[in-house]
This record gives structure tokens, sequence and C-alpha cells, in this order.
């Protein structure tokens, strides 16, 4: 065992629990790697690659999470959920078994990719209301039920998708800084070699499905490609 290693306490005890616990720090290397390395990095992934190619009507079906046509809706809203929730689990645990907020440079990388995450969370809440023309809430006749924040494009959804798309990278960026950090500190040799091989391996695939045009913008996919649409209408000409 390293150095750095060694110090690393082995044991807690938990006063509410009346015994002491052996800790497996393994366990939380492997939990936080398979998060941010894989977990996260797939629903990125599907999220920009794994929508459907626009049509005249969009996806007309309401969004629901059986619902087999926004499965890449779902798929990354609902997986980035899960990973939100089991990486406060992995860092609770990790506070209790070192007793407090290391201030290390991995704590710190970790406290903000956690951070930034949940961040994430709080602003898909805020993302606003759908709506659209051939969305199932819409009628021909009634403009006024067509409305909604991602369909008219208002100030609202401009600045969650720009906050939330843009701040989703930067949140890999110290997600990448925690794991990296605390495999210096704690060496598990295979997660190492597979944090080299996983970011090549999704590489790969991104350039792959940009080759093939699978980027589709995501506004049109969902209302359709019709010039009748409004945030269509505003990029008629790109």
């Amino acid at each position: 065992m390293s150095d750095v290693e060694s110090h690393f306490p082995t044991e807690v005890y938990i006063g509410l629990l009346g015994r002491t616990i052996e800790i497996h720090w393994n366990y939380h290397a492997i939990l936080m790697f398979s998060i941010w390395m894989v977990l996260v990095p797939i629903c990125i992934i599907i999220i920009r690659f794994g929508k459907p190619k626009p049509t005249e009507f969009g996806v007309r079906t309401k969004i629901g999470i059986l619902n087999k046509s926004w499965w890449w809706f779902n798929t990354h809203k609902y997986g980035l959920f899960f990973a939100i929730f089991m990486s406060l689990g992995g860092v609770a645990v990790a506070l209790i078994a070192s007793g407090g907020f290391s201030g290390s440079v991995h704590s710190l990388f970790g406290a903000m990719t956690v951070f930034m995450g949940c961040l994430q969370v709080i602003s898909a809440l805020l993302r606003g209301t759908h709506g659209g023309k051939y969305y199932y809430t819409g009628k021909p006749d009634d403009p006024e039920s067509w409305k909604g924040d991602h369909y008219d494009h208002t100030p609202r959804r401009r600045k969650f998708e720009a906050y939330h798309k843009t701040s989703g990278y930067f949140t890999v960026f110290f997600a990448f800084g925690a794991v990296g950090s605390g495999l210096m500190q704690y060496s598990m040799p295979i997660l190492t070699g597979l944090m080299f091989v996983i970011p090549l391996v999704f590489l790969a695939t991104w350039i792959r499905l940009e080759f093939l045009g699978r980027q589709y913008d995501g506004y049109r996919a969902v209302h359709g490609y019709g010039l009748e649409h409004p945030f269509n209408k505003e990029r008629e000409f790109l």
C-alpha cells in the first residue's frame, strides 16, 4: 500500500448503529467511476444522437416514461436523475467514512461535480411547458392550445437550454478531475486503464454518429420541420 493510501481510514464507528464498520474504498471508486465515466456520457450521447429524424408532424404522443417515442428523452432524464441520486449517496458515505470534508483536490473536484450535477437536475425541472401545434394537447383550430415554452421558444426555454447544455459539459470536466485525482490517491490499475480507454470509445462513437448525420435538431424532431412553427420560422435561413 502506498503512503497516500495509508492515510485512508479502514474502519469507522457508527454511533447510531453502535458498531464499527470496515470501509471498502474500492466500492466508492467503482461506484463513482461507473456513474461519471460510463452512465453520464451514455446519457449525453443518447440525448444528442438519439432524437428521431424530423418529420412533418414531429412527435405527437404525450411525453411519458412508458412511451417508446420518447425513449431518448426518458433515458437522458431519468438516467441522470439516477446518477445524481447515487452520487449523493456515494458522497454521503465518503464524508461519514472520512470524518468530514478533507479539502483535498479530489474532494474539491468531487464536490463541484455533484453540486453542478444537482444544478442540472434543478434546471431540468425548470425547463417550462412543452406545447406544440401537433402535440397531443394541440387543437388545429385553436392556436392558444399550441402554446408552450418549448414550442414558442420563450426566454425561459432559451435560458434553460443555454445553461443546461453548456453546464452539462463542464460538469463532466469536473467529473474527470474527480475520478482522476481519486485514482491518484487510491490506486486501482484497472480503473486507471479504463479511464483512458472508455473516453476513446465514446470519442469514436461520437465521431461515427456525427459522420452519419444523427445529430438531429431537437426542436424540429419534436415539433416538425415546417416553417409554421415559431422557432423554425425564426431560423428560416439557417
